[in-house]
């Protein structure tokens, strides 16, 4: 029996996509052309902050709210902790992107938050170095999910609920028919009602040639993740540091502070949240880390938390999809309703994953449109 619906990619965003639509009942077929949880793309690297103040504009904040309690849902239904809740502390000057796009969010919600200067920050957070005119916004609801463990959550709920996935396999085309689709890969092809496609990074070879007229072209950017040995780790438990990220003349990094996890256990994960690199290939890119890619990440630490600049233990590299505004990118093919695609969460979408899916299963059998991350603004007049 064919399926009802093929969703192609498992990433976060295919696996969520997979167990909202099984748990609707829906016939589903999953191809992931590498492994659940695999660190070729998006969804890997052990955690990922989730925050409700989103400096990266307000409106996310009511879908932060519902993501809060589908991540919490999830946690019961697998009977596995995802989301921990430490704090977050949001750095740099009062007229930087992410302390004036917080505080809008936090004031626009009605969000509890309090706002430090730098001494009262380096007395309640005593590992940081701030110069005196950068500010720090806390937000009591921050946290951090457990990527690898949220991952494998949703593909065993999907399978519980009768979703095939099919991994090592890789999908060559996409065909939309009268009735449904037609997925090829290399072990064959499956007819479908539907189709959705979570490509991440790539998605111009499975979409682009339906979508010619995007104003800019998707950017895919190498990232890279690094967990340090702190040299006083005394400075970095769950009362003496948060989850954090700071704006700086080096750019915007973020911190998750060492948890009891492993293989990670003990260490501070940091990274350079960079939309400035250049576009590059999922195929081909060099995912071995440079001693370049350690000096843009340790160059924040010397300056702002030299206690954390310890030895580099372990890195990996990652993959950002990015719109031309930075937002989302869920829609249907046009002329293709059958056809559905999430891709280009920009480098902060992990954490709307449960509601993405949802949405994405919404838009399969509803063609309830999620119009804040629609196509036409991205396509050319």
């Amino acid at each position: 029996m064919s399926p009802d619906v093929v969703v192609v990619g498992l990433g976060v965003m295919g696996a969520a996509t997979a167990r909202a639509l099984a748990q609707r009942g829906q016939r589903v077929v999953g191809i992931e052309r590498f492994g659940i949880g695999h660190d070729r793309g998006s969804s890997h690297g052990d955690t990922r902050i989730i925050r409700l103040g989103y400096f990266e504009h307000p409106s996310y904040v009511p879908l932060l709210r519902c993501a809060y309690r589908r991540w919490r849902e999830l946690e019961r239904e697998s009977g596995h902790p995802l989301l921990r809740i430490t704090g977050i502390a949001e750095i740099g000057p009062l007229d930087s992107e992410i302390i004036k796009g917080t505080l809008r969010a936090s004031e626009e919600h009605n969000l509890p938050h309090r706002v430090l200067n730098a001494a009262q920050a380096m007395q309640q957070f005593p590992a940081f170095r701030l110069p005196p005119d950068y500010v720090a916004v806390l937000q009591p609801n921050g946290g951090y999910l457990f990527a690898e463990r949220a991952m494998h959550a949703f593909a065993r709920l999907a399978d519980s609920s009768g979703a095939i996935f099919r991994t090592g396999e890789t999908v060559i085309d996409i065909a939309p028919r009268s009735d449904g689709v037609t997925v090829k890969t290399d072990a064959g092809t499956i007819d479908a009602g539907a189709v959705v496609v979570t490509p991440g990074a790539w998605f111009d070879s499975l979409l682009g040639r339906f979508l010619p007229k995007l104003r800019e072209p998707l950017k895919v950017q190498r990232q890279v993740l690094a967990w340090f040995d702190p040299i006083d780790h005394s400075l970095f438990t769950p009362v003496k540091f948060p989850i954090f990220i700071i704006a700086s003349e080096y750019g915007n990094h973020y911190g998750i502070p060492p948890h009891d996890i492993s293989p990670y256990q003990g260490l501070l994960k940091i990274a350079k949240h960079d939309y400035d690199g250049p576009h590059i290939s999922p195929e081909g890119y060099n995912r071995t880390v440079t001693v370049e890619d350690e000096d843009a990440i340790r160059i924040a630490l010397r300056e702002h938390l030299p206690a954390a600049n310890g030895p580099l233990v372990a890195a990996k590299t990652c993959l950002y999809t990015t719109t031309a505004d930075k937002n989302f990118l869920i829609d249907q093919v046009p002329g293709y309703p059958q056809m559905v695609f999430a891709s280009a969460c920009s480098g902060h979408g992990f954490k709307f994953a449960p509601v993405i899916g949802e949405m994405l299963a919404d838009l399969v059998l509803t063609n309830k449109k999620a119009q804040q991350f629609g196509l036409p603004r991205l396509l050319a007049e």
